[in-house]
């Protein structure tokens, strides 16, 4: 077993044959064990209280449905990610590796007198499957399925209809007790990062820095919902949406594939002779060969030749569009945050201040 990289240390990177991997995975024949953490959530007000500090509408969500959020920095700068579903009695979340502390420290920050105790769950790992029915259903504490790509916010890239995770992404995490004996065919973190990266999803370890917007990820999708407040951030998601024009965005990079260098999170990209930004994610996949996440200036230009530094040297490099050049989410003004406010209250979000 040869280990993953930072963060997924804890896990697999391959099992010999990366290829194959892929190739099953993206299948649904293999499962990825994740170095993901799990915390959980019970007591009376879990989802009202979700609802009013995150990004998202945990209010009356029903038990077995499958949903995503954000927790961002009052500027609106990601700070946590999270899966989460509701069993009934508790709701699940699933985050990153060495998140699960840091996520915790800040939600028991927030209780105040609301009726709920948080637990980080150290007797559980997570499985993945590229499938909507998980091979360990019937073992599993909890199913979370991936809402990626499906629209339920608003988006800066492509329709649900159009984007390439339609086709290629349906992946299932099975919360399974730490001591289960996996049997089945696996694959190693290789393979779910590239058929991650080939579906254009961002991950919280890879794609988010300190000035991270959740508008240049095009995650408003999915995790971000468009009709409530007031949370933490949402001014500034607001204005965004509103205003448009997000400083960054994200590109996919389809790289050269005829050396076998990567680059590494952070390489530099050039566009036109100029360093246009950085790459966030890289992985050789099984059938498009050596891909990549980056993330870029608004303005730069994603058509001609481009670039980015490898370990051995520059790899040449072209630029496809996920994040639109102009800055303009899919949202009609009447879906607009604060489309339903008149007067001071509507230029409250304009303000260029808040």
């Amino acid at each position: 077993m040869i280990p993953a990289p930072a963060p997924d240390q804890a896990v697999p990177f391959h099992y010999g044959s990366p290829a194959r991997e892929g190739r099953e995975f993206e299948a649904g024949r293999a499962v990825v064990e994740l170095a993901s953490e799990v915390v959980t959530i019970t007591g009376a007000d879990r989802l009202t209280w979700l609802h009013s500090i995150t990004s998202q509408g945990f209010a009356g969500l029903t038990a077995g449905i499958s949903t995503e959020a954000l927790i961002m920095s009052p500027h609106g700068h990601v700070e946590q990610a999270f899966g989460a579903v509701d069993d009934g009695a508790a709701t699940w979340l699933i985050t990153e590796p060495e998140r699960g502390a840091g996520l915790v420290s800040y939600l028991d920050s927030m209780r105040f007198a609301s009726r709920v105790e948080i637990a980080r769950r150290e007797d559980v790992r997570v499985v993945a499957v590229n499938g909507a029915v998980h091979p360990f259903a019937a073992q599993a504490l909890v199913i979370w399925h991936d809402p990626w790509p499906v629209t339920t916010g608003t988006t800066y890239g492509p329709a649900d209809s159009v984007h390439p995770a339609t086709e290629s992404w349906n992946v299932s995490l099975a919360v399974v007790p730490k001591d289960l004996d996996v049997e089945a065919e696996r694959a190693g973190m290789w393979a779910y990062e590239a058929a991650r990266i080939a579906a254009w999803r961002p991950r919280l370890a890879r794609e988010v820095d300190a000035r991270t917007l959740p508008h240049e990820l095009d995650w408003l999708r999915a995790a971000v919902h468009m009709d409530k407040g007031c949370y933490r951030g949402q001014e500034t998601v607001a204005r965004v949406v509103n205003l448009g024009r997000p400083p960054r965005r994200l590109v996919a990079i389809h790289l050269d594939g005829s050396t076998d260098d990567l680059p590494l999170p952070g390489a530099e990209i050039r566009a036109g002779g100029k360093a246009v930004g950085r790459v966030t994610s890289a992985a050789r996949h099984f059938e498009l060969g050596p891909i990549a996440l980056g993330v870029v200036k608004r303005n730069a230009a994603t058509a001609g030749a481009a670039e980015v530094d490898g370990g051995f040297g520059p790899i040449p490099a072209a630029l496809e569009e996920i994040v639109n050049a102009a800055g303009v989410s899919a949202a009609t003004p009447a879906q607009r945050p604060g489309a339903g406010l008149r007067g001071s209250q509507a230029a409250t979000l304009r303000r260029p201040g808040r």
